[in-house]
Order: C-alpha cells, then sequence, then structure tokens
C-alpha cells in the first residue's frame, strides 16, 4: 500500500466496461505493514475464492516477480493493466504483471516483458538493455541500483531488514 501501489490502484480502478461499469469494484490491498490492508502478505492464498486477479504493486523488481509467481501458482490471474490515458501501439506486446502508468507511450514493435513498470516519458534508446533497478532519466543516461543496495537503504530508511514478503497489493 505504499507510493507505487496506490498508484497501481488507481490504475486498476480506471477500467470500465463497455455499459460504464467499472471492471474492478474494488482494489484492495494486502500489506504487513498497513493496518487498512484486508491482510499480510502471507495470506494470499486465504483470498482466492473472493478474487480473481491479483497485482503486485512493489517497485522492487524481484520482489514483485517473486509475488506475482507465488499468486500465479495459487491460480489468480495476473493482469495487465494499462491506465486509459496511454497509448499503446497495436504491434506492442505487453506480459502479464505489467504497469503502463497514466500518459505512457508504448510504440510500435515494443515487446515489454512481465511485470514491468511503464511510466510517463519512459524513453529507452534502440537496442538498449535496461538491468534490473536500473532508471533511466534522459535519453542515454541511466542510474542503476542492485538489489542489495535497496535493500541496504531500505533499511537505513526503515530501520529494519526487507523481507520478501512485506509489502504488495491484491487487486
Amino acid at each position: 500500500a505504499g507510493g507505487h501501489g496506490k498508484v497501481v490502484q488507481e490504475v486498476a480502478l480506471s477500467f470500465f466496461n463497455i455499459n460504464g461499469s467499472p471492471v474492478y469494484e474494488a482494489a484492495d490491498f494486502l500489506d504487513d505493514n498497513f493496518a487498512d490492508a484486508i491482510g499480510k502478505i502471507d495470506n494470499l492464498g486465504k483470498y482466492r475464492d473472493q478474487y480473481s486477479d491479483v497485482f503486485c504493486g512493489i517497485g522492487n523488481n524481484t520482489v514483485r516477480n517473486q509475488l506475482s509467481d507465488q499468486a500465479e501458482q495459487l491460480g489468480y490471474v495476473i493482469p495487465v493493466l494499462i491506465h486509459p490515458t496511454a497509448y499503446i501501439s497495436p504491434s506492442a506486446v505487453i506480459e502479464a504483471g505489467t504497469v503502463v502508468e497514466p500518459k505512457a507511450i508504448v510504440n510500435a514493435n515494443t515487446a515489454i516483458h512481465r511485470s514491468c513498470i511503464i511510466s510517463v516519458g519512459a524513453k529507452v534508446e534502440s537496442s538498449r538493455k535496461l538491468e534490473a533497478g536500473e532508471v533511466v532519466f534522459e535519453y542515454g543516461t541511466a542510474q542503476y541500483k542492485s538489489d542489495e543496495l535497496w535493500v541496504k537503504e531500505h533499511k537505513e530508511q526503515f530501520g529494519a531488514e526487507l523481507s520478501f514478503m512485506q509489502s504488495a497489493s491484491i487487486l
């Protein structure tokens, strides 16, 4: 239910059926540290009868992929979430677990693999490979933050070790 989780929640709640009814009636959180969450992350299997779709709304790539794999093994659908203001080329391919945020553009012949986060203004030069945790600030410049550094910064900021099952969201 952190910052990225709230963005994912808003994107999910922006979907409407052709008749105007919302695609998702609710977008609830599983989070070990959020009082208003419906439960803890290790209770994911308990909600299988109540929820068909799960989307992991955590920014850490490794944790997001692990939680998405776990949800898929439990039989949940892992959707692609695309905000209505985003542009997606008809020739683009976007895999499960990816969120395309408001105003983002995915151009022709783009392949976006599982569990990616596409934000507004995202630009990557042709043939450029982005490593996990790498962020492109401007066309051609990037900063790489390893999982180890991310965990260290989390410990410094919050005073606690990051655990695999610390935070995610369920929709």
